[in-house]
């Protein structure tokens, strides 16, 4: 059997598809935009087929860039925009409504009854999460209650619910397959971590039929064969995980304490914690890292809202820029002696502030600030929100970063060695960027490739992690200090408002 292996990594703005050879090399590459829908304030959703449709058109021009025929493909990998939640109809498999956004924050007055009733440290206890909007359960309940009919069909057995791997899975399937993986499983609040099971009791309180939920699997397990209509074979699909769980997969972040931070249109760093689940005291999320013939491996995780999304504020809605690379060049021009402060809070806060109502604000105007500087103090916040997650993890998980630690990055920012070397100045910590920045599709096809038999196992797939840079702090403790404590008070200015 070959060692080609193809990788779907379906994100929040676009679809990716790549086909890797034995040697971890991307031969056939394709990425497809979807749109996003925005029917109100703090709501976002997608069209389920509008993802689908994205993934089959990617794959197929993935596999004829590669030079393959589709029947060489040894197996797929699945990777995931986490949360978004899809509900359809068994029979016709037509969706019931739009794919709820994971970003979208429209059941935030359900969280807070639930808050109210004093059930937060019981969904903490099973689940890991916290009572946010971010997660699918809420979600779930909401569809339900606001689709004519909806729960009563639920309630015949009438519907199923998936995150976007099932979703996907059940139609490239031709209905077979309603599966999901752990990593998925233990972000939709309805699903206990440390029994790895969908849990009766949360169910109830949220009013969820359990015949809506997917079977759970390990990450690397069966999840069905691919129709041969949609890519021209039929192809195993072999490994899913969500996409922070298969970014760390893919830093070969196997060891406890290991940490990767993912910089796409949120970042999400997630620290190893081994076969122990560590509940957060700083309100950072405890989640299953992955699971491997039936042994899971634990993380806490740190989710910011907003990162790579701010720099297409810039450039959709400011104007700013034309293209993402140009905030690197205008940050280079910007006045040293500025202290401009940017708190991206378009969605609230995420991890460690857990604030839904926090606005993005801008501190530090005077008449001498123009372009440059707000692009420095976008770029820069990515890497202050990066050390409130850390400074969190450490007091949790007793692993902290120091001179002598390192951070993995990946994902779409990291190309901008600008804002990779304040990262590490402002952790005052090294940042190891990889040779191969698809780590999220990278870990899929691990996977995938590592159940098929023709990928390596763990211990060597992590000897053949490569570097690509290391970024070295160069920034004086003292400077250090003082931009934390700017950025700490233009953070308590912005939850006051």
């Amino acid at each position: 059997m070959s060692g080609w292996v193809l990788a779907v990594d379906q994100g929040t703005t676009s679809t990716r598809a790549i086909v890797f050879n034995d040697r971890f090399e991307a031969i056939g590459r394709s990425q497809k935009e979807i749109p996003q829908h925005f029917p109100h304030q703090g709501w976002v959703e997608h069209n389920p087929q509008d993802l689908l449709s994205s993934v089959i058109h990617s794959c197929n021009e993935a596999i004829a860039a590669s030079g393959r025929a589709a029947g060489d493909i040894a197996a797929i990998g699945i990777t995931n925009q986490r949360e978004t939640t899809v509900i359809w109809d068994r029979h016709t498999g037509e969706p019931v409504y739009n794919a709820i956004v994971w970003q979208d924050r429209r059941t935030a007055e359900l969280c807070a009854e639930l808050k109210q009733q004093g059930l937060e440290p019981l969904f903490r206890q099973k689940t890991g999460l916290l009572l946010d909007p971010y997660f699918s359960g809420t979600k779930i309940a909401w569809i339900l209650d606001h689709v004519p009919g909806a729960r009563q069909r639920a309630q015949a057995g009438d519907l199923l619910f998936g995150t976007v791997e099932s979703w996907l899975i059940w139609k490239l399937t031709n209905g077979q397959a309603h599966v999901s993986d752990a990593t998925n499983a233990s972000r939709t609040l309805i699903y206990n971590i440390a029994e790895n099971c969908w849990d009766q009791e949360l169910l109830e309180i949220l009013n969820i039929p359990q015949g809506m939920l997917p079977e759970v699997k390990d990450c690397a397990a069966e999840f069905g064969v691919v129709a041969p209509e949609y890519l021209g074979a039929a192809l195993p699909i072999l490994g899913v995980a969500g996409d922070q769980q298969a970014a760390t997969v893919g830093q070969a972040c196997f060891k406890p304490g290991m940490v990767k931070s993912t910089y796409g249109t949120g970042c999400f760093a997630l620290q190893n914690t081994g076969n122990e689940l560590v509940y957060s005291e700083n309100r950072l999320l405890s989640t299953i890292a992955y699971r491997l013939n039936g042994q899971t491996t634990y993380a806490l995780e740190g989710s910011i809202f907003v990162a790579g999304a701010a720099v297409q504020w810039l450039r959709d809605e400011l104007k700013l820029i034309e293209t993402a690379a140009q905030s690197e060049e205008m940050a280079r021009k910007a006045d040293p002696e500025s202290n401009v402060y940017m708190v991206p809070a378009f969605v609230g806060l995420g991890a460690p502030y857990w604030d839904p109502e926090a606005q993005g604000a801008i501190f530090g105007l005077t008449r001498s600030t123009g372009p440059n500087e707000i692009a420095r103090a976008t770029l820069e916040s990515v890497g202050y929100q990066t050390v409130d997650l850390m400074r969190s993890k450490a007091c949790d998980s007793g692993y902290e970063l120091t001179g002598d630690s390192v951070l993995r990055v990946d994902g779409g920012m990291t190309a901008s060695d600008w804002t990779m070397q304040f990262l590490s100045d402002i952790l005052g910590a090294s940042v190891d960027r990889p040779q191969v920045l698809e780590t999220t599709a990278l870990g899929a096809a691990w996977l995938a490739g590592m159940y098929a038999g023709v990928w390596p196992d763990m211990e060597e797939f992590s000897r053949r992690w490569r570097l690509q840079r290391r970024f070295e702090p160069q920034m004086s403790a003292k400077e250090r200090t003082t931009k934390l404590e700017g950025w700490a008070r233009a953070v308590a200015r912005t939850r006051t408002q």
